[in-house]
């Protein structure tokens, strides 16, 4: 029998294992020197901003939120097609999210809509880079610069991607990076926040761990309200293993990608109506291969393509269902309608494997598989 091929799988060296065993043998596990170090790479990375890590890629977006002074009262723009995080952080600061729908083709904020959502509540634009395919970002400064917004940019899942030739994070307002067991590198569970200063950096320091500022050896002062967000350095450690392998990491990411769109061209797959993913080869890091099923050629619904699929040994997921359908939002007043490109594409969205230790065979194997399971399951 075949193995099974999940949707995604991190890559760690047994260089980065025997590290976190020495890290544990150290007896300093929580967030210490590790720690220190992962932040300094992470800066060097991104050009010399200022980088501090976290134990989610969710805190980061409210703390950025709160250094911006987003709160009660407050409008925050953003996109319904991303992981729920996204806007529960607006809710956490006690702002409201205004979902924007998306471009049909890129799958992320449709820039051309979010002038008409802005009103004279709205302080910030949170965009999702879906898939690591990245936002404009001339586009996107241009309308946040006119209208005198904040920036935090979820990059949770676009670390490696580019725009225009500059490392996304190395440039922009806020950017907030996750490092999830399923994205491009990983420190099992954890994020970072890049800023644009020295004094947010300390002000985030504040917000990561319950406000504290300490002085000498026994002065402690807590002068806002902050959160148990640490990373530790277990985790940092994972981090540093993992940190010099990413453009290996992504660029085999981007053969692999080449690969399915070779393989879907040959199967001919698009008569059918399915739908690719921009192909995008010098931006993307490609964290995410993702479909859109013909749905109105379909006989079944997703569920039965992923129960098919699973059944012959491929994984595959839903990246993501539409925010604003959600029983939180619906309270809201948002509702089925509201955002017809979002809702499409959530319904319809699937998650083909896609990492660094896939084989070409592997993609050969999954492209075979789906389109007989697609073909089986489509109107003539």
């Amino acid at each position: 029998m075949k193995p099974f091929i999940p949707f995604t799988r991190p890559s760690i060296d047994e260089e980065t294992i025997a590290g976190v065993g020495e890290v544990l043998r150290s007896g300093w596990i929580t967030s210490g020197p590790q720690v220190s170090a992962f932040e300094a790479r992470l800066s060097e990375y991104f050009g010399g901003r200022p980088v501090r890590a976290f134990n989610s890629g969710t805190c980061t977006m409210e703390i950025a939120l709160r250094i911006a002074g987003i709160g009660v009262g407050d409008e925050v723009i953003t996109t319904p097609l991303s992981w729920v995080a996204t806007s529960n952080v607006i809710l956490e600061v006690g702002a409201r999210p205004v979902f924007v729908d998306v471009d049909p083709g890129t799958r992320n904020i449709d820039l051309e809509l979010v002038e008409d959502a802005i009103t004279p509540a709205t302080r910030a634009i949170l965009p999702v880079d879906l898939a690591g395919l990245p936002v404009d970002r001339e586009r996107l400064y241009e309308i946040a610069h006119r209208h005198e917004l904040r920036v935090i940019e979820d990059a949770a899942q676009s670390m490696g991607a580019q725009w225009r030739g500059r490392r996304i994070g190395s440039f922009g307002d806020f950017v907030s990076i996750s490092f999830h067991p399923n994205k491009n590198i990983t420190t099992i569970e954890g994020g970072c926040l890049v800023m644009t200063s020295e004094a947010d950096a300390r002000l985030a320091e504040q917000y990561r761990l319950q406000g504290v500022v300490r002085s000498g050896f026994d002065g402690m002062d807590v002068e806002v309200l902050g959160g148990k967000f640490n990373l530790t350095d277990v985790a940092a450690r994972v981090g540093l293993g993992q940190l010099p392998h990413l453009e290996a990491f992504n660029a085999r990411r981007r053969a692999l990608a080449a690969a399915y769109f070779t393989r879907f061209e040959e199967l001919r797959l698009a008569e059918l109506g399915l739908q690719l993913p921009v192909a995008d080869f010098e931006q993307s890091n490609w964290h995410m291969f993702q479909v859109v099923l013909p749905e109105a050629r379909l006989r079944v619904g997703r569920a039965v393509i992923m129960e098919q699929l699973h059944a012959s040994g491929i994984g595959s997921g839903v990246h993501y269902p539409p925010i604003h359908l959600f029983a939180l939002y619906r309270r809201m007043g948002y509702g089925p309608g509201d955002l017809p490109r979002a809702e499409h594409i959530g319904r319809n969205i699937l998650t083909l494997p896609l990492f660094p230790q896939m084989s070409l065979a592997d993609v050969e194997r999954v492209t075979e598989v789906f389109a007989a399971i697609l073909k089986a399951n489509c109107q003539p």
